[in-house]
């Protein structure tokens, strides 16, 4: 079996604030094939962006990775010096943010940005670049290439703007693109219209796809792999057919639930999980979701449940998810308060 092109193993990453140190990430392990698609899911605040800027070092300067690895291709990430890390960044790995009119410089026009981009990481004219870029306007369906290349970015809708990100990161060769919630911004239709072109682009260049999304909907379309995260840690891991087939995390539970239904009657209420995510300077010393799993008993509280793999490539962090014993969902739980 080939090695995979990316293998995170135990990865913590720690905002170092003067109220305390809040633990973003912490003992995340997940690995990525190439041509695979990976989905992590999980509410606002749960470390999906954090991991993906892990990834590529681009913390902010109160962020600091303390434990783990990342191996891309199987070089360490963290040990790479600045040359090396800037080739990785822009030759080996893109990142598509969440809002797609402020990854792009207003001040510069998209051609002479995508220009240097390329130029940066790669031995090629000026002239040869701007080739290579129109024509990666052009295959992610921008009309008029030319005149686009030499618009401004306030000049372009949102949809379009993205169109030039993911244009930007095929003009690099990129073997790895890491998706953080590319269509947050954008209106339905065109989310439609961008999830379709980056499966496009992935099958057609045999990329590897990072996606990170709160819509389950969009991880069942576009995932090979999920892995499900909470308050800076990875509760479930395994592939999506099996997620939605036998899903064994109470939380991940809770999301699918939540999930409203075309054949919901209109009086019945949206399901919701109760509570609010821990203040992450307190994690670490129980279930980060005991104060919200309807499941919970006295040794939720008490200690740290492990990762344990219940079936092959399924992983669950829970107490009572192992292979001698199983969580029923909907049971009624005696120690509920």
């Amino acid at each position: 079996m080939s090695e995979p092109i990316l293998k995170v193993d135990n990865l913590k990453t720690y905002f170092f604030l003067a109220s305390g140190t809040a633990k973003a990430v912490d003992g995340v392990s997940f690995t990525l094939d190439k041509g695979e698609t990976l989905g992590i899911v999980g509410e606002s605040g749960s470390g999906k962006s954090v991991t993906a800027k892990s990834i590529i070092r681009l913390l902010e300067a109160v962020g600091r990775i303390v434990d783990g690895s990342i191996l891309f291709e199987g070089k360490d990430v963290l040990k790479m010096d600045n040359k090396e890390l800037m080739d990785y960044r822009g030759r080996d790995a893109s990142m598509i943010f969440q809002d797609p009119m402020t990854s792009l410089d207003p001040v510069f026009k998209i051609g002479y940005q995508m220009v240097e981009n390329m130029r940066a990481h790669q031995d090629i004219s000026r002239e040869e670049a701007k080739k290579t870029c129109i024509q990666a306007l052009r295959a992610v369906g921008i009309p008029q290439p030319e005149v686009r290349f030499d618009s401004y970015a306030f000049e372009l809708s949102g949809g379009m703007c993205q169109r030039v990100i993911i244009a930007m990161a095929l003009c690099s060769g990129a073997k790895l693109i890491i998706a953080d919630e590319p269509t947050t911004a954008l209106d339905v239709t065109v989310q439609a219209q961008v999830l379709k072109l980056l499966k496009q682009l992935q099958e057609q260049n045999d990329m590897a796809l990072l996606l990170i999304t709160h819509n389950l909907g969009v991880v069942w379309e576009m995932c090979d792999k999920v892995m499900v995260m909470y308050a800076g840690k990875n509760v479930e891991y395994t592939t999506t057919g099996r997620l939605y087939e036998k899903p064994l995390h109470p939380y991940t539970w809770g999301l699918l639930d939540s999930m409203p239904s075309l054949s919901l009657d209109s009086k019945e209420e949206l399901k919701t999980i109760k509570g609010t995510p821990p203040d992450l300077r307190l994690t670490g010393t129980c279930c980060n979701f005991y104060n919200r799993c309807p499941y919970v008993k006295p040794i939720c509280r008490q200690c740290v449940p492990e990762q344990v793999e219940v079936e092959p490539g399924h992983f669950v962090s829970c107490h009572f998810q192992t292979k001698e014993k199983r969580l029923t969902r909907g049971e009624v739980n005696p120690y509920e308060e």
